[in-house]
């Protein structure tokens, strides 16, 4: 049987966290936009993590996740070395990348980390890349090297002003987008307000815009339809026939409803 074994591990800021995981086999088939189920101990939850980073000649996967309910906070108390019970994947579509022309790559939070693979798949087929990543604040800054790495241009904004641009990422798009500059495709990676927001500021201006959805996940395979969202006034499932769907068709109010469902218990950590 195989084990998956936490070969590094650390903070990336308030309650954020990077874990390498030794994974050869995930890595071997791993791309942009896809996702792996993980699950701590026998009697616990799957929850959907976006691969954030992967190396095939290591067989590693990279995991960046925030403490939001019980399971996240086991796995944020776990060390080095020690091992998950399962790691399934990858598992989605993965995102599908050609050369567009010049594409914006917008992650708000710790959508930034999946956004990094994209950025990166994006600028190896040939795109101008500009990335705009968005942060609370200063202390949640992470991995802006890395996104500059695969950007010809990255625009990097704060809630409140202490790195960055002040303001949104919409803001950013906004301005890039008034400026005339020729814009083919966005994609959005966030919480869904922040997608919500990015297609409905693209959709006056007709723009492609790809949303990657965050929605509730049990199964990871198509079974349960906890992770059913509305598209284009169709039922689709995330974990089958997403996780990247057109921003512009996605019914966001149905989706923030649903996340809604297990608030109470992503209070707290007990």
């Amino acid at each position: 049987m195989q084990r998956f074994r936490i070969l590094e591990k650390y903070g990336l800021g308030p309650k954020m966290h990077f874990v390498l995981m030794d994974a050869p086999l995930i890595a071997r088939k791993a791309k942009a936009g896809q996702f792996v189920i993980v699950r701590i101990r026998e009697q616990g939850e799957r929850i959907p993590l976006t691969i954030a980073d992967f190396d095939r000649e290591k067989g590693t996967v990279t995991l960046v996740f925030q403490e939001a309910g019980k399971t996240t906070c086991l796995f944020a108390a776990m060390k080095e070395g020690e091992y998950l019970l399962d790691l399934l994947g990858p598992q989605g579509n993965p995102t599908e990348i050609e050369d567009f022309g010049r594409a914006v790559v917008v992650g708000g939070g710790i959508g930034v980390a999946p956004v990094y693979p994209l950025a990166r798949a994006l600028k190896e087929k040939g795109n101008t890349v500009i990335s705009i990543i968005g942060y609370r604040s200063r202390e949640h800054v992470f991995w802006e090297d890395k996104m500059k790495a695969v950007s010809d241009r990255l625009i990097i904004t704060t809630n409140d002003g202490s790195y960055g641009a002040k303001g949104f990422v919409t803001d950013m798009l906004k301005d890039a987008a008034a400026s005339g500059e020729k814009i083919d495709v966005v994609f959005a990676i966030g919480p869904p307000v922040m997608m919500k927001a990015v297609a409905e500021m693209t959709r006056p201006l007709n723009l492609k815009t790809i949303v990657s959805l965050n929605s509730l996940m049990v199964c990871g395979m198509g079974m349960c339809g906890a992770c059913r969202v509305s598209v284009g006034g169709k039922t689709k499932f995330t974990c089958m026939d997403g996780p990247d769907f057109d921003g512009h068709a996605v019914d966001f109010g149905l989706l923030m409803k649903r996340l809604e469902t297990y608030k109470g218990e992503e209070r707290s950590c007990g």
